[in-house]
Formats: structure tokens, C-alpha cells, sequence
């Protein structure tokens, strides 16, 4: 796994972001002291996570309301999907995102 950190400014209380790492837009939260990053489309119908809110541990979608829990990526009953979910570390010099090495590019290297 490949640890990533987060080069943008995060500010102080709960937010909502698109941040691009490694060439992915990847969506960043901040709820309650806790840091998430998941994918940031809606497998639903491709609404844009980032543009979302949260509540109850889990983001929400902007197009249809379809949800997500921020801890296993879940969605609610019923909606028999999942959205990525990423691990974050928080140490003393940032904010950290884990990334897999690609099956592609661990053959080519």
C-alpha cells in the first residue's frame, strides 16, 4: 500500500471536499474528529459524493439522496450497493490516504 498524504489545507471544522491523489478525485470528510476518504461518484447514477452532506455516519448524494456508511462504504437497505472506501492516517506531519499499487504497474516496474 501506498501512503499518500493529503496536500491541501483542512480546515478545522466538518467538511466536504474533492481532492485529487495519485490522479483520482477522491472525496474527503471530516465528521465529528474523524476523517474519511471514498470514491467521490455515486454508483447510483453518477452524482458527485463531494457535493453531498452527511448524517449519521454515513454521506449522502446529492442527485437521489442514496447513501452511504462512512465506515464500510455500505449503502442503506435495499440499495444493494457500496461505494470504495480508503484508509486514512492521521500523523504528526498531516493527513495520509492508502492507496493500493495498481496489479498493472507492480508488473511493469
Amino acid at each position: 500500500m501506498n501512503w499518500i498524504k493529503v496536500n491541501e489545507e483542512l480546515p478545522e471544522h466538518n467538511f466536504i471536499k474533492e481532492i485529487k491523489v495519485e490522479g483520482k478525485k477522491l472525496c474527503l470528510i471530516k465528521e465529528e474528529d474523524n476523517f474519511y476518504v471514498v470514491q467521490n461518484t455515486c454508483p447510483h447514477a453518477g452524482g458527485i459524493l463531494s457535493g453531498g452532506w452527511c448524517s449519521n455516519g454515513h454521506i449522502i448524494c446529492p442527485i437521489h439522496r442514496w447513501e452511504y456508511n462512512l465506515e464500510n462504504g455500505r449503502g442503506a437497505a435495499g440499495q444493494g450497493d457500496y461505494i470504495n472506501i480508503y484508509p486514512v492516517e492521521k500523523r504528526a506531519d498531516g493527513l495520509y490516504i492508502g492507496l493500493n499499487e495498481s496489479f498493472w504497474k507492480k508488473l511493469w516496474s
